[in-house]
């Protein structure tokens, strides 16, 4: 068999002889789209390709949106690969000259991204050929006859010649011959599958995705072999070429979400990509100043896995070890994989458990200000509420300075080695909050309510969440302190009405609280049983809503 699939795309069929392909249009902004059926490994990994020709800059633009036909001579490859890909230059441009059966060739390939054991064998292979071997076209010899390798196709346009090997690919080139022979021998470095640190589990799988694209797509497609998964590659930036695959279930996504997503990311004009998957979604989600996350970033493959069979999107970035699902909510946003690894009644209670630590991160603190600076406002079971003693600072200055501690506290921590992160903390916990209170610098009720906020804090599954709502408790104590009474409710307000007002791709971002649906907060609050859960969420307008036949 042999195999027609490239990361970097353009293959052309050799039964059907070298296709004419459409060119470019000259106007800035215009994109190439093809699609192909790509086979690899009997299908494993199905793809419609649609080429993004995305950039900045117009006149690099119109440059490579002209096609650039490969010279026929070798001695013009190599002189124009020394201007434009640095050969010569760079180090890692590897070019092998070799002459087989009296025909001169010359391999390209970027040293640390092919795989040399495919290579060598490759030039082995080549090695035994004899003049008469080769027909008078000879570049069909190569390509059918006489290179050992999986996947091998032809390229007839330079610019895809060159990007094709810069994205770790080997073009062959023939002397004598406008085409060249891409062999797909990739090895890029890479790490192996390690449990993500941010959604441990107690119950479960310890793989999660890396920084390699293949290896995250294959993780999923091992949960999932349903022959309707689909992966959809684009490029998107001008000069990083960087590959986005986009995931789904054909029969089941909404195929307005699948096109509006896809429209996004099309409409994407930057010079590139580096940060991955943070930078595609400011571009595509376009959310503003607003904190809230409007995507779902997970490092599970069986979470994708799970997401992609209730109808989400799934949007994979090379080189980010995270994967985008969308739409999301913010009550998708507050559940964690623990849950459905335990039993239905202990799921629930953890689910409670961590709702309870949000939303009191949320509003512990803003309400024991309010009571404090108000006491007529104590219901009679709370009279304990309230410090004895006030402290050198004001309340609200105490609070301010203790949330940005903790925050200095976490970025301490994430740049500390990993065998002083302990020590560092007892420090922090112990000496400095021991300190500020026997000076009198903070009073032991702001410590205390301080740090049950930021234990609230980090139980929220998503990591951005838990930035948002610490920004939302910042907001709420400020409003507090300048407004009292009248500052917690419109702050409260206007964030409730944000959120409202917020939708990640045409969805409401508060549901099923607004629009209410019974049936879903229901199965938000309570953990069902798998086999109670036979639908799929309403808001995904999944084409198919049931999830497995209903029982009689």
């Amino acid at each position: 068999m042999k195999d027609k699939h490239s990361d970097h795309d353009h293959e052309h069929e050799h039964d059907q002889g070298q296709e004419t392909m459409s060119s470019f249009s000259e106007v800035y902004g215009e994109q190439q789209q093809e699609e192909s059926g790509v086979a690899l490994n009997e299908a494993s990994f199905v793809r419609t390709n649609k080429r993004q020709r995305i950039g900045s800059g117009v006149s690099e633009t119109a440059r490579k949106e002209e096609k650039s036909p490969i010279p026929d001579h070798l001695d013009t490859v190599l002189d124009r690969l020394e201007k434009e890909i640095g050969y010569k230059t760079s180090f890692d441009v590897v070019v092998r000259e070799m002459t087989f059966g009296e025909k001169r060739t010359a391999m390209l390939c970027m040293n640390g991204l092919a795989k040399d054991s495919i290579l060598t064998e490759v030039l082995k292979r080549l090695t035994f050929l004899q003049p008469e071997d080769l027909s008078a076209h000879a570049f069909h010899s190569f390509l059918d006859l006489y290179v050992p390798a999986a996947q091998v196709s032809k390229e007839d346009d330079w610019n895809n010649m060159l990007i094709a090997v810069l994205s770790g690919g080997t073009a062959l080139f023939i002397d004598g011959e406008s085409s060249v022979v891409m062999i797909d021998a990739k090895a890029f470095p890479a790490r192996g599958p390690e449990e993500p640190s941010l959604e441990k589990v107690v119950r479960g799988s310890r793989d999660g995705f890396v920084e390699t694209l293949m290896v995250n797509v294959s993780l999923v497609r091992r949960r999932l072999r349903d022959p309707q998964l689909r992966y959809e590659i684009v490029r998107v930036g001008e000069r990083t070429q960087t590959d986005v695959c986009i995931a789904y279930i054909n029969d089941i996504v909404d195929k307005e979400l699948l096109k509006s997503v896809k429209e996004k990311i099309s409409m994407v004009k930057i010079d590139g990509l580096p940060l991955a998957d943070k930078q595609l979604e400011e571009a595509t989600v376009k959310r503003g100043w607003s904190p809230f996350p409007l995507v779902r970033y997970t490092e599970r493959p069986d979470t994708v896995a799970s997401q992609l069979l209730e109808g989400y999107v799934a949007v994979f970035v090379d080189t980010s070890p995270s994967v985008m699902t969308l739409p999301t909510t913010y009550t998708d946003l507050m559940q964690h994989a623990e849950e459905n690894r335990q039993t239905p009644f202990i799921g629930t209670y953890l689910r409670w458990v961590r709702f309870l630590g949000i939303f009191a991160s949320l509003f512990m603190l803003p309400l024991w200000l309010l009571f404090v600076m108000h006491p007529e406002l104590k219901p009679p079971a709370l009279e304990f509420l309230g410090p004895n003693k006030t402290g050198k600072l004001p309340l609200v200055v105490q609070f301010l300075l203790a949330e940005i501690g903790v925050d200095l506290l976490r970025m301490a921590s994430v740049h500390t080695p990993s065998s002083l992160a302990t020590a560092m903390s007892l420090v922090a916990a112990i000496l400095i909050g021991d300190i500020a209170v026997q000076t009198g610098i903070f009073v032991n009720e702001v410590i205390l309510y301080m740090a049950v906020a930021a234990i609230g804090m980090f139980t929220t599954p998503s990591y951005e969440l838990g930035l948002a709502n610490r920004i939302v408790r910042l907001i709420l104590i400020v409003s507090v302190a300048a407004f009292s009474v009248s500052g917690f409710v419109i702050a409260t307000t206007v964030i409730m009405l944000m959120l409202v007002m917020e939708r990640s791709f045409n969805r409401p971002y508060l549901w099923p609280i607004i629009p209410f649906d019974m049936k879903a907060l229901w199965s938000i609050i309570i953990r069902q049983p798998v086999l109670y859960n036979r639908t799929r969420p309403n808001i995904l307008k999944a084409q198919q809503i049931d999830k497995m036949p209903k029982t009689e």
